[in-house]
């Protein structure tokens, strides 16, 4: 079989927990080959996330490394035999995939924690706000790469209002809330959809208003995207070139820490909840 020509996030994390049980048996790709009849170069296809795994074949690979943690193994046999083609396929070849790779992630996370800072949340956006914020950008994008990616960012938030939503909060700095990305009637309308998040349970949100003492945590801003377990979180963060997917367990241990650093700076729901309630009354 052919190798991928772009793997997505979730097929290069399997890839990515398989090497990483190889490393920690101490073995290499060209010694573990031969257990599946195949070759080095083949093993590191897989690792890569270049190439599919069976399930089968990762259980065999976690007992040749003498993995003891069923959970994880459960885990990653799942993520192995998973053919999920989300909404977010529709987009295949429209965007750029990591547009893609954000919505799966999402789709996949048992919660989902965000800290923002300068802007509101994307999975909070009205089309206004998102046009807005993607019609910034310089060079300044067509109306066939606008749209979709407008399009797309309403879409996510199905991972809030479906069956069985995906537990989300977001921690949202008051500069966000106040800023105008476009005018005043859309950011009235923006503040107003965040409470209809709230009110509807869509999402838990929490403020931290400018007179906050003891939050230094200006420039942090991530999504946390729960994994089935605490090995497989992931943390996403905006980067110069697109979106950064950290997996590190030292970063996610990092990330953990100042999530609840912020998070121990943010006033409670129901005070936040009236705090953008007094807000929206100022437009």
């Amino acid at each position: 079989m052919a190798p991928r020509n772009r793997p997505t996030a979730r097929q290069v994390r399997l890839g990515t927990e398989l090497r990483r049980l190889r490393e920690a048996a101490g073995l290499k790709a060209r010694e573990v080959a031969g257990l599946l009849s195949s070759t080095s170069a083949q093993m590191s296809q897989v690792e890569a996330g270049l190439a599919g795994v069976s399930e089968e074949r990762v259980r065999r690979l976690a007992a040749h490394y003498a993995c003891a943690d069923e959970a994880l193994v459960e885990a990653l046999a799942a993520m192995a035999t998973d053919r999920t083609r989300g909404w977010w396929e529709e987009y295949r070849g429209v965007l750029p995939p990591v547009f893609l790779d954000v919505a799966e992630t999402e789709h996949h996370g048992t919660f989902l924690r965000e800290v923002v800072t300068s802007h509101i949340p994307g999975l909070l956006q009205t089309p206004d706000y998102a046009r807005a914020v993607f019609g910034y950008m310089v060079p300044e994008l067509p109306e066939s790469e606008l749209n979709p990616r407008i399009e797309h960012r309403m879409r996510r938030r199905a991972v809030l209002e479906r069956e069985s939503p995906v537990p989300y909060e977001t921690i949202i700095h008051e500069a966000a809330l106040r800023i105008m990305v476009s005018d005043r009637p859309a950011a009235r309308a923006q503040l107003l959809e965040v409470l209809r998040a709230i009110e509807n349970g869509h999402a838990t949100v929490r403020i931290i208003p400018f007179g906050q003492e003891g939050f230094a945590g200006a420039g942090i801003e991530m999504m946390y995207v729960g994994g089935a377990l605490p090995r497989l979180d992931t943390v996403l963060r905006d980067a110069p070139h697109g979106t950064a997917f950290i997996d590190a367990e030292s970063q996610l241990a990092r990330f953990r820490a100042l999530l609840n650093k912020v998070a121990g700076a943010a006033l409670r729901p129901v005070e936040s909840r009236d705090f953008i309630h007094r807000l929206t009354k100022e437009l």
